[in-house]
């Protein structure tokens, strides 16, 4: 962890920055989602099964566009649709999101399951969710204590050098890189949905979602 201290002091001249404010406001945006009709939600779990290996920016303007097809579109159309958005995969991730419906009657008692049980629950049960997708689904719902490790974010680690860059991304290996991040999260006093935006804007200058 050779540049831990220097990452550290970057972040928390961001914290001091016009940056922190747009980030407590993206945060509460995502709290506010846990107010949201199950339907909501589940369009946000739509998201987070288009952006993997896919470009995130690309994922919410095709949410913004498909939107209530989502809940509606039959899979031939919805991969149509997708296609047309420019999405990488659009079979598979019409095929995923397809096949994710049968959880919407059901999304919000699954939601109340432990934290730790429900991102395993996700794993396990939603097709086109691995860690990084669920970590990302729960934090944009308003859950705070998993780490969403994309390739941003192992390319900042790296850089600092606080991890070598994994080929691939275990389930060992994705958690040990959480358990670094909590711990870089608790010097800053942050929580890991907040890293995770303040890590994202080093690497690329945006806060996304």
């Amino acid at each position: 962890m050779k540049d831990l201290s220097r990452l550290l002091k970057s972040i928390r001249e961001l914290k001091n920055s016009e940056v922190k404010k747009i980030i407590v406001t993206r945060i509460k945006e995502f709290k506010d989602m846990q107010n949201k009709p199950s339907n909501e939600i589940f369009k946000e779990l739509c998201f987070c099964i288009l952006t993997a290996n896919f470009n995130a920016e690309k994922s919410i303007k095709i949410q913004e566009k498909i939107d209530d097809g989502f809940l509606t579109l039959p899979e031939e159309k919805l991969a149509e649709e997708l296609k047309k958005l420019g999405h990488r995969f659009p079979k598979t991730r019409a095929k995923y999101i397809i096949e994710a419906r049968k959880h919407l009657p059901y999304l919000k008692d699954i939601l109340n399951l432990e934290e730790n049980s429900l991102r395993e629950w996700l794993v396990k049960n939603v097709k086109g969710l691995g860690y990084k997708e669920a970590s990302h689904f729960l934090r944009n719902i308003g859950y705070e204590s998993f780490a969403i490790i994309d390739f941003h974010i192992l390319d900042v680690l790296s850089k600092h050098e606080i991890i070598k860059k994994p080929k691939t991304l275990s389930r060992k290996k994705y958690l040990e890189i959480e358990e670094i991040l909590r711990n870089i999260a608790s010097k800053l006093n942050l929580t890991l949905a907040e890293l995770d935006l303040y890590l994202w804007y080093i690497e690329t200058g945006k806060i996304l979602k």
